[in-house]
């Protein structure tokens, strides 16, 4: 369409000549960013306030904050947290504990599973058919799952997290919840801005603590299901704050300790 615009207008003597052939193979379409932009991170004071916020949600926020917390203390995926059942967990009274996810359970609708169920049962994201991955619970995600099992018990096979009235929690029903605590959390301005727009963004926030951290990336990789370049990807604009220890350590390998 384009190249008989263009001759059209040659004709017309609009054009001296049609410029389509000479940009053949040159231009390419523009590839998307994966990055994470780092306006909707939160940092850790934002996070525990909105998860407070969540317990106050009526009526499914109570049931709902060790949800998110193991997006924000494990970068889990919203679709890997619905998933969690008690045998998924390896965890002490207190303290640091492992949680081990072989599948997740993303949102696909009823109409688009093989049983009517509104999520499908698949692999882990990045990962083959029955390859799992580990991730560490710090102390305080440990109480809030301790919490959670302690006042809501778990669905009949063991799930942390179902529906009120069905045997999965619908992901209308915690988009409801976070859309809420976000609005009782933060001002007008900041609530219109990209802040933790999504629960996703708790595990942008996770990962990028890990890395801001100081775990080594292939670490923070193993943990969040990511292959080590994508990590780096995704998340190089979350990295802050450590321009300042590379560089003693640069000195150091030069030999000006203490410099």
């Amino acid at each position: 369409m384009l190249f008989n615009v263009a001759e059209y207008a040659v004709e017309r003597g609009l054009l001296d000549m049609n410029p389509l052939p000479s940009m053949k193979g040159k231009w390419r379409v523009p590839k998307p960013s994966v990055a994470v932009d780092r306006r909707s991170v939160v940092n850790p004071v934002q996070a525990r306030t909105l998860l407070r916020a969540v317990r106050d949600v009526q009526r499914s926020g109570p049931r709902l904050v060790a949800f998110f917390a193991l997006m924000y203390f494990a970068a889990l995926r919203p679709e890997e947290a619905a998933n969690v059942g008690k045998h998924n967990l390896a965890l002490p009274t207190k303290g640091w504990g492992d949680i081990y996810l072989e599948e997740s359970t993303p949102h696909a609708g009823s109409h688009w599973t093989n049983d009517g169920r509104p999520r499908d049962r698949r692999q882990l994201k990045n990962r083959e058919r029955g390859e799992g991955r580990t991730m560490p619970s710090p102390p305080e995600l440990t109480a809030l799952i301790h919490a959670h099992i302690a006042e809501f018990g778990t669905g009949p096979d063991g799930r942390l997290f179902v529906g009120e009235r069905a045997d999965d929690l619908l992901k209308l029903t915690y988009m409801r919840a976070w859309r809420a605590a976000r609005k009782a959390t933060f001002t007008p301005e900041v609530l219109a801005g990209p802040l933790a727009a999504t629960p996703y963004s708790l595990r942008h926030a996770c990962v990028s603590t890990w890395l801001n951290g100081g775990v080594p990336a292939p670490q923070v990789a193993e943990w969040a299901g990511h292959s080590v370049e994508m990590l780096l990807r995704v998340y190089a604009k979350c990295i802050d704050g450590q321009d300042e220890a590379l560089r003693r350590r640069v000195m150091d390998a030069l030999g000006h300790r203490g410099a």
